[in-house]
């Protein structure tokens, strides 16, 4: 079989879109490419089976429609996989309509959490093939395959359609495969070298996922909440296999894994013992998705021995019902904390938080811009991204706020769950309040204190290019905040006319 696993082209003057990984959706004035880990682990799984595979992402190869046509035109596949997400969902089953015109008989297939959450829809909506629920995209893909070439029966997660077009349901999704029985995603086929992240350090920078998705798994506002039913992750010592692969083969000199936290306990003292004993901690820097209650004051020096770096870190909101209402099952003491035993040891902590929950109030929100200053301006954290809260359909969160009836628009109206509003759903606050809260979180980057304890840490010509490289991220992102502020402004002054 011809495989093609794509990213077509998503031309918007909002920016360039932030498409792949299946969380936070954005569009970015400075981009960031980040690597899709499962999607890529799919394209490999199925050109390990001896099928012939291409790989396009159009948004991070910066290729056009008439470019992409070309490939599609030329390869002519027999079946097409594409990662979707609430604010482009429409946008791709126009996309699926235009495959479909140029190869006719080709099979479509889409997957990402909005796809989870509600696969009728987009079968009744779109003329797609199939639709899989599951977050296991490269195991359901190869099902797919099988069904298509060998004629086996789909296996669960995955709905389809007869021939006269009506849908068939899947099974609820179960995980049922190791991930260690997966081949090593292959970087060469799927272009890794373009994939970065405005806060690498030093290159070549690459992604592992040891995890799918989260050890807690609870947080209500999670896209991956949708579609994974249990959390499975490697061994420490094939992550620790793998990272030798990426130096040996690819020079590797920052890795990053994407799994939603990185697991602690003993499968942490483990990988870090490996990166140590196999001198990895010597040749690459690395840095996770963590939580602020998995700190230790054994681990986080341990884990500065092994090689980490930064730790992504979610605040999400200083006030404690709101985390409460999250499910995050966390504390602001843990948090402060947390930060302290970590900065201390040599990590760098990097917070993100959201501002505009429905049930926020202005106070709440000042709160979290509190605790952020105090751990930013003390030098307890290095970093912070501040984002709009986005209910995405599907998402616990979603279903909460549509019962209660917050979000501002009808919630089917999915391209403007964005980010180009200042907010989607009903707060204390105004619309214009929300998105000035959210841009004053990157304003503690130029603040005198934080400035002072940055110029402290610079040990290194990479660490002085890292901070020139942050400065301009932080200065994207300013932009981008005061492009929604004007945006908004703009609609308000035509609904006023």
């Amino acid at each position: 079989m011809r495989v093609l696993v794509c990213y077509p082209p998503i031309e918007s003057a909002k920016g360039s879109a932030m498409l792949t990984q299946n969380r936070q959706f954005q569009w970015f004035t400075e981009p960031s490419y980040l690597y899709p880990c499962i999607p890529a682990s799919a394209a490999t799984l199925i050109r390990s089976m001896g099928h012939e595979v291409v790989w396009v992402d159009c948004i991070a190869e910066r290729k056009s429609w008439s470019q992409f046509d070309r490939i599609v035109d030329d390869f002519k596949p027999d079946l097409v996989a594409m990662e979707t997400k609430s604010p482009v969902v429409r946008t791709h089953w126009k996309i699926v309509d235009r495959i479909k015109g140029m190869v006719p008989g080709t099979k479509v297939v889409l997957f990402g959490d909005h796809i989870a959450g509600n696969p009728r829809e987009t079968l009744e909506e779109s003329k797609v093939d199939f639709c899989i629920t599951g977050g296991d995209y490269d195991f359901s893909l190869r099902s797919i395959v099988w069904f298509l070439s060998e004629g086996k029966a789909l296996e669960s997660g995955i709905w389809s359609k007869n021939d006269d077009g009506t849908v068939v349901e899947g099974a609820p999704y179960k995980s049922q495969y190791s991930l260690e029985s997966l081949p090593y995603m292959d970087r060469d086929l799927t272009n890794a070298h373009l994939y970065f992240e405005k806060w690498k350090y030093r290159l070549p920078f690459m992604w592992t996922m040891a995890g799918r998705d989260c050890p807690y798994g609870k947080c209500t506002f999670c896209s991956w909440t949708v579609t994974y039913p249990k959390f499975s992750t490697v061994s420490p010592e094939h992550l620790a296999t793998e990272m030798e692969m990426l130096i040996e083969r690819h020079g590797a000199k920052n890795i990053f894994d994407d799994t939603g936290a990185l697991p602690t306990g003993n499968w942490l003292i483990r990988l870090c013992n490996e990166m140590i004993d196999r001198k990895i901690n010597e040749k690459v820097v690395f840095d996770c998705n963590f939580r602020f209650d998995y700190f230790t004051e054994k681990n986080v020096h341990l884990m500065k021995k092994a090689g980490f770096r930064k730790l992504i870190l979610g605040i999400e909101s200083a006030s404690e019902r709101t985390i409460d209402i999250l499910d995050k099952s966390l504390t602001r003491e843990q948090i402060i904390e947390g930060c302290k035993m970590a900065s201390a040891a040599g990590l760098q902590p990097h917070l993100t938080m959201m501002v505009g929950y429905p049930w926020e109030t202005k106070e709440d929100a000042y709160e979290t811009l509190r605790l952020a200053k105090y751990l930013m301006h003390e030098g307890y954290a290095h970093h912070l991204q501040a984002t709009v809260v986005m209910p995405y359909p599907g998402t616990p969160l979603f279903k909460l706020c549509q019962d209660m009836g917050w979000i501002r628009f009808d919630p089917r109206d999915y391209d403007r769950y964005d980010m180009t509003e200042p907010a989607c759903v009903l707060t204390d606050m105004d619309q214009e309040q929300v998105v000035q809260m959210a841009g004053q979180f990157y304003k503690l980057y130029v603040h005198p204190k934080f400035l002072m304890h940055q110029l402290r840490n610079l040990q290194s010509v990479d660490d002085l290019d890292y901070m020139r490289r942050g400065v301009t991220a932080i200065w994207g992102h300013i932009k981008d905040f005061a492009s929604i502020r004007g945006e908004h402004g703009a609609r308000e002054i035509a609904s006023a006319k």
